[in-house]
């Protein structure tokens, strides 16, 4: 008998954390063979079949989520037709809700293990084994005959420990360039847009069990380890401890938490004043800027608190600062949502993330769509279409905008303009007008680089007049200089006069064997290289180091 544990991640980089935790959880049994197969939803869907095919289960079990719960369906659909006496299930947060609905509609379908999986999965397997009925097994819904069954919903595991360690028995991929890991389950807060509202109180690992997986991430050479914990630092002791621990261990990984900043200590701040910059990168949910809009979705945060501890991170430590907002929550406008936006500018975030929300199955915001109107798609991701208080146009503008934040300002390849451009507007009004004006043009989506700086540029001459124009257009160039050797076909804000200056380049640096070095010098209207900017003219050395599986380096003469 062979059982394949799998799913589609969205990009090739994660590594899944779900399919270990279930393979090392599986009862031991004679003649079991147990496969894990890692997918993307970026490969061709016949591609994906034959792999599918080719393993030739007995027992296919998916992990779903709302980004390739669609494809997986389809997929099941296929290979249901290819291997008709395979038994097809589905778990994870996407199918764990509607489940019985989701079976009538999908026959291929033989049962869906709703919340958390591994006992589950464990009895599944051992029952299927066996040939014994399905109908003892808590947590499970399935096929019987033509009826669809569900049972009784299973309680969480008290002690996560109970859970082998998927990273002592080898099964998850270290290679990969982004590992997930949990230490904890649950969340201290309730908001009701969240799926971690549904579950009540935080579980977490044992100390000494957190300490033996981190060390195997580590000692494996792991490069970004994303702890799945919806917040981190739920108990600060047990935070620093953690964070401690890393400290003391590290070889060069980097660590991504989720955490609540207003959770944040005086002791928590003072060890992370001691992290190597750009070691740690904290994920912390603003949400909203609206304190009367959070207490509608039970978010139970204080503002203030919160933007001082970040404050406090931007200031004292080295720590990555990366913050969310979701926009489309009850009573906020377009106007509100910009505010937000600008209260996270106001902060010097090194990241913002916008995403407008989605209505999830299984949470409270259900409920309140509902109640106060709102339109939002019946397929996942479940996005909002349309609030009492944004018009589907305003949640477009919202959606340019993300685009636009990810591409101009948390690139930082825009620092400089971006500067500039702040002396005229408010960042959140200037991507808003942005927005608006790449939209008009019936610029959508992503664009290259070039495309991108081109894009801006038009935007600029829309936007500003005369010597704001020229002083915008000047920064431009700098920024631009810090891609790449200016080149070919270069912008056409770029004027390639103005790199003749009075002092010749200075001696060439030297290289190491294989390596490209190119200098470019140009004259600027003002010293970009410290701030705040010299208001004198200045010519500018950039130097150019390429080296084969280095990429590119620019580097920039004081």
């Amino acid at each position: 008998m062979k059982i394949l544990f799998t799913t589609l991640h969205a990009k090739y980089v994660h590594a899944s954390l779900a399919l270990p935790y279930l393979a090392v959880s599986a009862p031991q049994l004679p003649g079991v063979e147990y496969r894990i197969l890692e997918l993307t939803i970026n490969e061709h869907p016949d591609v994906l079949l034959a792999k599918l095919h080719a393993e030739q289960a007995d027992v296919v079990l998916f992990s779903c989520y709302i980004w390739n719960t669609e494809l997986t369906l389809k997929l099941a659909s296929d290979l249901k037709q290819l291997q008709p006496s395979a038994f097809i299930a589905l778990g994870g947060p996407e199918v764990s809700f509607g489940a019985f609905d989701l079976m009538v509609r999908n026959p291929s379908v033989d049962c869906i293990v709703r919340g958390e999986g591994e006992t589950t999965c464990r009895e599944l397997i051992g029952a299927l084994h066996r040939g014994q009925p399905l109908d003892e097994i808590a947590g499970l819904t399935y096929r019987e005959g033509e009826e669809v069954i569900a049972n009784p919903e299973r309680g969480a595991m008290a002690h996560l420990d109970d859970i082998p360690s998927p990273f002592s028995a080898s099964l998850v991929d270290l290679k990969k360039p982004l590992v997930y890991y949990e230490t904890s389950r649950g969340c201290p807060f309730s908001c009701a847009f969240c799926m971690s509202s549904i579950e009540q109180g935080v579980r977490s690992f044992s100390m000494e069990r957190i300490k033996k997986d981190l060390l195997i991430l580590i000692e494996a050479g792991a490069q970004t380890v994303k702890l799945a914990d919806r917040t981190f630092n739920f108990d600060a002791g047990r935070a620093n401890e953690i964070w401690r621990f890393i400290l003391e261990h590290n070889r060069g990984s980097k660590f991504h938490f989720e955490i609540a900043a207003e959770l944040l200590t005086e002791d928590n701040l003072a060890l992370l004043a001691q992290v190597p910059a750009g070691v740690f990168r904290f994920e912390i949910g603003v949400q909203s800027g609206g304190e009367e809009t959070l207490a509608k979705v039970e978010r139970k945060s204080s503002l203030e608190k919160l933007y001082g501890k970040v404050a406090r991170l931007k200031a004292t430590t080295g720590v990555t600062v990366h913050l969310d907002l979701v926009a489309g929550l009850p009573g906020e406008s377009l106007e509100g949502f910009l505010a937000s936006v600008q209260g996270l500018f106001a902060l010097g975030a090194d990241h913002i993330q916008v995403e407008p929300l989605k209505v999830l199955k299984g949470t409270a915001m259900r409920g309140i769509a509902r109640k106060e109107g709102y339109a939002y798609s019946e397929a996942a991701p479940y996005k909002i279409l349309r609030t009492p208080w944004l018009s589907f146009d305003d949640i477009r503008r919202i959606e340019g905008i993300s685009r636009l934040l990810d591409q101009v300002c948390n690139s930082g390849r825009f620092t400089a303009s971006l500067h500039e451009f702040a002396s005229h507007f408010p960042l959140s009004q200037l991507f808003s007008m942005a927005a608006e004006f790449l939209e008009g043009e019936g610029v959508n989506g992503n664009l290259s680089l070039a495309a991108l700086f081109e894009a801006v540029w038009r935007f600029a001459g829309n936007a500003l007049t005369g010597e704001g124009l020229e002083r915008l257009r000047d920064a431009l160039c700098y920024d631009f200089c810090l891609t790449g050797y200016p080149s070919g076909n270069t912008p056409p804000f770029f004027d390639k006069l103005r790199q003749t200056v009075e002092s010749p380049l200075p001696a060439r640096p030297a290289s190491t064997p294989g390596e490209r070095i190119r200098q470019y010098r140009r004259c600027f209207a003002r010293d970009y290289r410290t701030f705040p900017w010299r208001e004198e003219a200045t010519g500018i050395t950039f130097v150019y180091r390429s080296a084969p599986g280095e990429g590119l380096k620019v580097q920039v003469i004081i």
